[in-house]
């Protein structure tokens, strides 16, 4: 191990971005013993209420930010809508993982696209669309239907619509931003695999989740994912190689498309923890925030070994009625239930405002009480 990277426990850690990757990530250093600076716009955020310090700006107050990097060790990031610019030059006085290249990449649909193609990835089929003549020709090369996305900022189907005819799209939504014009697919299954990278390319994986959206966001993920030895093996020979490729030191989380045909296409890239890797927390020897924490640091990487089926149900602000949670007890009671709230003080519908996670010694029994016990909070939201 090269002992000049290493930043051990007591050093003091800044995380960009206050969300809850940064508080699960701020609790996971803390128990190791180190400190947390958080750098996040609005003041008590999830991550900087868990934190040692909270640092209040945004990424154009040069002053708050040389405050804030002179009070860490080594900086890392918990959400992609960071300038790549910010990151170059935070790196000028202290590391920053994982580089601004892969932030540049993976923030922006295009450059990721691209990036895939270029190394010969299996991704889905794509055009870059700029105006109403660019999306008739990428229509005419792709078939309808096809999914319209924005090139940047998009996340949890933010940003996206599908489209049949290009006569039924609204230009002015894009507001002159270039898109991305994705053939439509047909799948069985999305599936994401997260994997962690050292400083000196040791890699670690995590077993690959099976996600399932409702309105675009993710509503529960089942780990391990209902599929194939052979399809398991094919997703972690993928986040292993992007990762190299990408020179990550880190975390990237891959999603992927299982088509109907039974091919792996790689959908999106995430160069931080991911929302489909909060099982880790509670059913492996290590959880992807302690994985994170330890790449960053130079430190060995942990096992990242499931200990147990697992099924992480999202909380979203819908439940929440008249400002009000709802009652916690269908979660609570069940033995094998654990409960995380993020700390947001308003829950709004579409927002995540925390998780739930029922481990079984089956996917299928762990699945089972899972949404059982969501069809007893939603049962709230009706009374």
């Amino acid at each position: 191990m090269d002992m000049r990277h290493w930043i051990g426990p007591g050093a003091t850690i800044g995380v960009l971005g206050g969300g809850q990757l940064g508080r699960m990530f701020g609790i996971a250093a803390r128990k190791m013993g180190y400190r947390v600076h958080t750098y996040e716009a609005t003041p008590d955020s999830p991550a900087g209420q868990i934190s040692d310090r909270e640092f209040t700006g945004s990424y154009n107050d040069e002053d708050a930010l040389k405050e804030f990097v002179r009070s860490v060790d080594v900086i890392t990031f918990e959400f992609e809508n960071i300038p790549s610019s910010v990151i170059d030059h935070l790196a000028q006085e202290k590391p920053v993982y994982p580089r601004s290249e892969v932030l540049h990449i993976c923030q922006n649909r295009e450059r990721e696209k691209t990036f895939l193609a270029t190394n010969g990835y299996p991704h889905v089929p794509f055009r870059l669309v700029t105006g109403e003549q660019d999306l008739q020709v990428a229509l005419s090369a792709l078939e309808a239907p096809a999914v319209l996305k924005t090139a940047d900022f998009g996340y949890d189907g933010k940003g996206q619509q599908k489209v049949d005819d290009s006569k039924q799209v609204d230009f002015s939504t894009l507001a002159g931003r270039k898109a991305i014009l994705e053939k439509w697919i047909d799948f069985d299954a999305e599936l994401s695999v997260v994997c962690a990278r050292g400083i000196g390319g040791e890699l670690s994986n995590f077993t690959p989740a099976e996600n399932v959206h409702r309105r675009h966001i993710l509503d529960h993920s089942i780990v391990p994912a209902r599929i194939s030895e052979r399809l398991q093996r094919q997703a972690i020979e993928i986040a292993t190689s992007l990762a190299g490729d990408l020179d990550v030191v880190g975390l990237i989380a891959v999603e992927f498309f299982l088509t109907k045909q039974g091919e792996l296409l790689v959908n999106e890239l995430a160069p931080r923890p991911h929302n489909s890797g909060h099982y880790t927390f509670d059913a492996c020897v290590t959880s992807q925030f302690e994985q994170q924490l330890r790449a960053v640091c130079g430190l060995p990487l942990g096992s990242s070994h499931l200990l147990s089926p697992i099924v992480m149900v999202n909380l979203l602000g819908d439940l929440w009625v008249d400002g009000m949670p709802p009652n916690w007890l269908p979660v609570l009671r069940h033995p094998n239930a654990k409960l995380h709230i993020y700390g947001k003080t308003e829950g709004r519908p579409g927002r995540k405002m925390g998780h739930y996670c029922v481990l079984s010694p089956t996917v299928e029994k762990a699945l089972a009480e899972a949404l059982k016990i969501r069809t007893e909070l939603d049962g709230q939201t009706l009374r």
